[in-house]
């Protein structure tokens, strides 16, 4: 795999390892040819959704009661269905106290999504630190232009 990987570098399609195994993608040096054949709409997330997602992958496993305690707010039976069919997240046993509520836990689907091998290559506070301090760094500089 190693070696077909190597060999297919240069050309349109790259081999790369994903989560789930090994996968065909576009090179990134041929993706705006590529957009203009085949335009895809990128599904809109609410987010409830987007926090709901973070939550289970940043803090796994987890209860819809440790979702709501961070978020504030009830989970909607909704959301936790659209990741399950998404098949981002699925159930990992349950919670050893009153009620025994579900774990949740992030999948291959999610991690292959995303473009991320494991859970640990999510990005840390730190990162998201620095890109909010370069976003607002970048916002000053343009009030001097």
């Amino acid at each position: 795999l190693s070696e077909l990987e190597r060999e297919y570098s240069d050309r349109g399609i790259k081999l790369v390892e994903a989560a789930s195994g090994w996968k065909f993608n576009t090179n990134s040096a041929y993706s705006d040819f590529i957009a203009c054949l085949w335009p895809e709409k990128h599904p809109k997330f609410s987010k409830a959704f987007l926090e709901t997602i973070a939550i289970i992958a940043y803090k796994q496993p987890v209860t819809r009661g440790d979702i709501e305690d961070i978020r504030g707010v009830v989970v909607s039976t909704n959301i936790m269905r659209q990741l399950l069919d998404r098949g981002w997240i699925k159930k990992d046993g349950r919670r050893e106290v009153a009620g025994r509520p579900s774990l949740y836990k992030t999948t291959d689907q999610f991690l292959d999504y995303f473009g991320l091998k494991s859970i640990s290559d999510l990005p840390s506070a730190s990162d998201f630190k620095e890109a909010i301090d370069d976003d607002s760094s970048d916002q000053d500089s343009e009030k001097f232009l």
